[in-house]
């Protein structure tokens, strides 16, 4: 699991790394919301661990941003030096998934992390086989002849949900609704250079069997195409 931890404390942040890479995790560290924030934007992780208090701000802030922008598919759980109802409340009603009260212990850490995980996916996410295309959700990863395609965050949400619909028409507030969230402080213009993007970065354009198509004034279509014609 690719997990991204913040944490401003050098040394908390260093021990959070040696226990997590110890159950088999990678992870991306930071130490303020604004670094953890542009990752975001292009990274993809399976898992957040946010401490609460920061020099620039407050985890319930990243988990807001996140919510909003990424929606409620990536598990969040906040570490915290307070234990008053009030913080747990806050942590909780702001969107994380679990909170853990410093000083963190390492093998409740990671059996949170894992509670989470299956309490949020709890009979696993499906691996879609399309002809050339194999999206792995649970591994977040998508390859086109075997081979791996780098997609951002939201490249990569797109994928999935364009796979899932094939045949469909999207419109484009449906394709913002769905993959960035109702309350996502984007537009339609967004969804258009995201498609662009697919289409070079995965081909479509029926080379391979699938078909992106524009509906002028409207949206998208995900069609399968005879490659052979």
């Amino acid at each position: 699991m690719h997990i991204a931890l913040l944490e401003d404390d050098v040394d908390q942040r260093d021990l959070a790394l040696l226990w997590l890479q110890c159950g088999a995790h990678t992870v991306s560290a930071f130490g303020t919301t604004a670094e953890m924030v542009d990752a975001l934007k292009v990274q993809r992780f399976d898992l957040l661990l946010l401490d609460w208090m920061l020099p620039d701000g407050t985890g319930g802030e990243v988990v807001q941003w996140v919510r909003e922008n990424l929606g409620w598919s990536i598990p969040i759980i906040v570490l915290t030096s307070r234990d008053d109802e009030a913080t747990v409340v806050q942590a909780l009603g702001s969107g994380a998934d679990d909170y853990l009260v410093k000083p963190a212990k390492q093998l409740e850490l990671l059996a949170r992390i894992a509670s989470v995980t299956r309490r949020l996916k709890p009979g696993g996410l499906p691996v879609l086989r399309m002809g050339a295309y194999e999206v792995d959700v649970p591994q977040h990863r998508l390859s086109m002849d075997k081979v791996p395609v780098s997609l951002t965050q939201k490249e990569f949400e797109l994928s999935v949900y364009l796979f899932q619909n094939p045949g469909k028409l999207l419109s484009r507030d449906h394709l913002l609704n769905n993959v960035w969230g109702v309350n996502a402080d984007v537009d339609t213009r967004t969804v258009d250079t995201h498609v662009s993007r697919l289409r070079k970065k995965l081909r479509l354009d029926g080379a391979n069997g699938w078909k992106l198509l524009p509906v002028y004034g409207y949206g998208y279509r995900f069609d399968r195409v005879d490659v052979a014609a």
